[in-house]
């Protein structure tokens, strides 16, 4: 099976998007030159260059990009070559005006940007095709190639005529029938009941609430049209070039594609990640938030993955936008390393001097090769090659966290009880609660066979399907620990509320007898708790039927019910989370309930703000903090990074990083 080995030929790889097309060929040799000083070993040609390959229709320019890639393959550096297609070149827009997208009011989006493609167009996807062919033949068994790139962050939605006809076959392959859809839609609700599929628009600006049926299967589809174009030049090139692995990159925990779905049709699995600098170092979960983008990552590909892009220090779509501090860019690229990944790249190498992102930093500043920033990222090349160790193993897990979009795409919808209950914040906070305490977690579809793990989380789960229902409490029943947090199992596919408010399976799961309300919090609000900790956000008026209460509501309608429950199903035990407690809370219950399956830390008795995974034979620990820390260790440990050996500790530099190995004595 081709996959991301296939491309790293047994070494982590280095490097980031090369845009030599902006730039004189006087400038490329200079380029090899600190590439190879750099230790890049991966260059991504071609992402935006659709205009200067194919300048007018059907002609085509390719000599420019012969010589990048002779370049690149004479100096020892890999290629992975972008079929240009997320920015379609004017001509295209001027000619064929039906490509571009329209907004939910109508409103064209021209070119002028990047991205203005209708992904349901006949035309744009002909031409792409076109120009994916004619690289494929021409590139696929070039030498310096090692990985496929389609097309850019996938993400552009259309509600246009063109999108609304294939929003309409679409349903039927789902719906199969008119009265079905009525059925699944709801739409005796409002008088919208259709009588021709003609009838039927993609969810336009409508003077209220839109049908959230309608809305959630519109997201489905916006996703799965997306999908047609990546797996239409996926097979276009993995025909001209088997055994090359094919990806697409994602960007990071985005609403706009299901990334299980998507990651189902790749070779190698990628990301873009853009953290504010700021806002990390003034916000303690700002280091969990890059964990769980390389965790839904790496879970995605079910291994080694890639990270695609990131900043060397600042961006340029920031309102302010701050560079990286001395180290900062080192540490969160060997977070990604820690957390599974095999290439570590970056948008972009050289900094552009014109255009939208001329202020946004690359591994080769404005300022040149003598820079702060291209010592730092030099420095970053030799110790990604001294851990060749990690290279292809895997990060042990113990403990899944359930994640769906569809169940984000229909619980962040108007019309609910509460707009402060948002899906990707309650999956981080409980997600940071697991980091907090170095207790690593994988990512999981809620359908996935879940055996493998002591313990599986649902941060909130508002759509379940029969399948997933199922699925956990077989989990349950045969031995395994489940915490479920609040307004899980209340609607099904079709986002219709199960009856009963909870799906019944769920409640003889959680030991419930019903959830009687729902009681949202006021924003900011608290809601104190009888173990002496508060919970924010929600709150319920829970009737247990077997569940041991663990904590109850200290004020308010609901003092004194049941906030926290637990329950013996089977051979397994369940938890239920009725309000999302404070932060030292939840990372306690959470912890608790670890223990008590058997899931240890990565590293126990750890400073705050110093992370631990490991991965393969590595323990990595990075301080996340502005200050030196020491970290006791069990044994003595050896730093791949440094070679020098910790008999009983070792400190840790402001944002420092080490890579450990049980030290071994010579005999």
């Amino acid at each position: 099976m081709v996959g991301l080995h296939d491309a790293t030929r047994g070494r982590l790889l280095f490097g980031g998007d090369y845009n030599p097309e902006q730039w004189p060929e006087s400038v490329w040799q200079e380029d090899i030159r600190l590439m190879r000083e750099a230790g890049v070993t991966l260059a991504t040609v071609g992402v935006f260059s659709w205009a200067a390959i194919e300048p007018r229709p059907g002609a085509r320019n390719t000599g420019w990009l012969d010589r990048v890639l002779d370049l690149l393959h004479g100096a020892g550096i890999g290629v992975c070559l972008a079929t240009p297609t997320a920015a379609p070149p004017p001509w295209l827009g001027a000619l064929h005006p039906e490509t571009l997208p329209r907004d939910e009011s109508g409103t064209v989006l021209w070119y002028g940007s990047r991205n203005q493609f209708c992904a349901s167009s006949p035309v744009y996807r002909e031409h792409a095709a076109r120009i994916t062919e004619d690289l494929a033949r021409r590139y696929g068994a070039h030498p310096a190639l090692r990985l496929w790139h389609i097309n850019n962050e996938y993400g552009t939605a259309c509600w246009c005529d063109t999108t609304a006809a294939h929003f309409r076959a679409w349903l039927r392959a789902r719906h199969g029938t008119l009265q079905a859809l009525n059925t699944d839609w709801g739409t005796a609700f409002w008088s919208q009941r259709y009588g021709d599929w003609n009838e039927i628009l993609p969810p336009r600006r409508a003077p209220y609430l839109v049908n959230p049926a309608q809305v959630l299967d519109f997201r489905r589809f916006t996703s799965d049209a997306l999908l047609e174009c990546f797996t239409a030049e996926r097979d276009i090139v993995a025909a001209h070039s088997p055994g090359v692995p094919v990806t697409t990159n994602f960007m990071p925990l985005f609403a706009g594609q299901d990334g299980w779905r998507w990651a189902a049709e790749e070779d190698v699995v990628s990301v873009d990640v853009y953290p504010d600098p700021a806002a990390a170092h003034d916000d303690p979960a700002g280091p969990a938030h890059g964990a769980l983008v390389h965790d839904l990552t790496r879970s995605q590909a079910g291994g080694p993955w890639a990270l695609m892009e990131q900043a060397a220090s600042a961006v340029n779509w920031r309102p302010v936008n701050q560079p990286k501090p001395a180290g900062t860019m080192r540490l969160w690229s060997l977070q990604a390393v820690a957390r599974g990944a095999d290439a570590i790249c970056f948008f972009q190498w050289r900094a552009s001097r014109q255009g939208s992102e001329k202020f946004h930093s690359a591994m080769l500043p404005h300022a040149g090769e003598h820079s702060r920033s291209f010592r730092e990222i030099r420095d970053l090349g030799a110790e990604l090659a001294r851990l060749a160790p990690a290279h292809g193993t895997q990060v042990a897990a113990g403990i899944a966290v359930l994640h769906d979009w569809p169940a984000w795409w229909a619980a962040d919808q108007p019309g609910r009880p509460s707009a402060e209950a948002r899906y990707p914040e309650l999956l981080a906070a409980w997600h940071h609660a697991l980091w907090q305490r170095n207790l690593t977690c994988d990512l999981a579809h809620p359908e996935a066979r879940l055996t493998g793990y002591r313990m599986v989380v649902i941060p909130q789960l508002y759509l379940l399907t029969d399948a997933a229902l199922d699925g956990i409490a077989a989990y349950v029943r045969g031995g395994g620990t489940l915490v479920c947090g609040f307004f899980t199992g209340v609607a099904d596919a079709d986002d219709r509320v199960r009856e009963g408010g909870t799906d019944a399976r769920l409640r003889r799961v959680l030991g419930l007898e019903t959830v009687h309300e729902w009681w949202p919090l006021a924003p900011g609000a608290t809601v104190a708790m009888s173990d002496g900790t508060a919970g924010r956000i929600w709150s319920e008026d829970l009737e247990p039927a077997g569940a041991r209460t663990v904590a109850t509501y200290a004020e308010g309608e609901l003092s004194g019910r049941p906030a926290i429950t637990r329950h013996t199903y089977g051979r397994g035990t369940a938890w239920y989370v009725s309000t999302l407690p404070e932060p030292a809370a939840l990372a306690a219950l959470l912890a608790g309930a670890a223990e008590e399956a058997g899931v240890v830390p990565a590293l126990p008795g750890l400073p705050a703000g110093v992370e631990a995974v490991r991965r393969g034979t590595l323990l990595f620990l990075l301080n996340h903090t502005r200050a030196p820390v020491t970290v006791r260790l069990p044994s003595p440990h050896t730093d791949t990074l440094t070679g020098h050996t910790h008999p009983a500790e070792l400190t840790l530099d402001r944002h420092g990083v080490a890579a450990l190995t049980p030290h071994t004595p010579h005999t």
